[in-house]
């Protein structure tokens, strides 16, 4: 990997241990954030270049990887990589946004003289801490080809779903069975606490059988503690779910499960618990 100069733009929970990772294997040049003082304490901690924005990492930089929240973010950071960028540069996506946005990104970047790989990834904080998430890429495989080492740094799995834009849309089948299996966590241990069972022998009780599964061994015991503090921030499932009941109403298939849980995490979001943990869904299960 040593031809490898990359970039992280994004140091959020899931950012911050993503870009250490790269510096871990030794191919991080550089990182920036929206907020420069950010950038600024990762590269003091880390002994790399805090850039003030993405062109000025471009400048620095051949593969630059992004984890941000919208899809304006990932287009606007995208051409101010672009009006900088070395032929060749690539830009590999982790956010979670539209399939339309990827395509958008590579047109810019290919203009440029660069590609784009849109790259999300499922494993929450733990995974981009432990550097075990599933990324989910499309894009062209040549591309991949040159930067899968590097996605190895924090990928237990990364896998070429398709061309441009397929990463995106697997991503949003992740987040569909998601909500799904968080309406049934929050239904049934909601039933449970009704019914006076004692969490410490239900919980691995139910992991033990056909019941498992990650959410269930990772937010389980927490969510019954009223604890929603420890994950993936309901509002920003609330984005992807939009993301998702669009794609499948455009598809022409069943999104009941999208529509109801879209109306919880609204739901939860109103009464103030935007920032909680999508486990926070067992609130709404305990009053109904």
């Amino acid at each position: 990997m040593a031809e490898i100069k990359a970039g992280f733009v994004g140091l959020g929970a899931m950012g911050w241990a993503m870009a250490g990772h790269l510096k871990r294997v030794g191919v991080l040049a550089g990182v920036a954030n929206r907020s420069i003082v950010k950038a600024q304490a990762f590269a003091q901690e880390y002994g790399v270049l805090g850039a003030s924005d993405p062109g000025e990492l471009a400048r620095h930089c051949n593969v630059i990887a992004l984890c941000v929240s919208a899809d304006a973010d990932v287009l606007d950071v995208t051409r101010a990589i672009a009006a900088h960028a070395q032929p060749g540069t690539i830009v590999i996506d982790h956010s979670t946004v539209s399939s339309k946005t990827a395509v958008e990104a590579q047109k810019i970047m290919r203009t440029a003289g660069g590609d784009f790989l849109d790259a999300p990834v499922s494993g929450g904080v733990e995974g981009a801490k432990n550097g075990k998430l599933s990324v989910m890429v499309g894009g062209d495989e040549a591309t991949l080809a040159r930067v899968k080492p590097m996605l190895g740094a924090y990928g237990a799995r990364v896998t070429r779903m398709g061309g441009i834009g397929a990463g995106q849309n697997t991503k949003a089948v992740n987040q569909t069975v998601i909500a799904g299996i968080m309406q049934g966590i929050g239904e049934g241990l909601a039933l449970a606490e009704a019914l006076g069972l004692d969490p410490a022998v239900l919980l691995p009780t139910l992991s033990g059988g056909a019941a498992q599964s990650w959410y269930l061994d990772k937010r389980g015991a927490s969510a019954m503690r009223n604890e929603f503090d420890v994950g993936f921030k309901l509002a920003l499932m609330h984005k992807d779910l939009g993301i998702a009941r669009d794609l499948a109403a455009s598809a022409g298939v069943g999104h009941e499960v999208l529509a109801k849980s879209l109306a919880d995490y609204a739901e939860l979001m109103a009464q103030g618990h935007g920032d909680e943990d999508v486990s926070a869904v067992i609130r709404l299960k305990r009053t109904k």
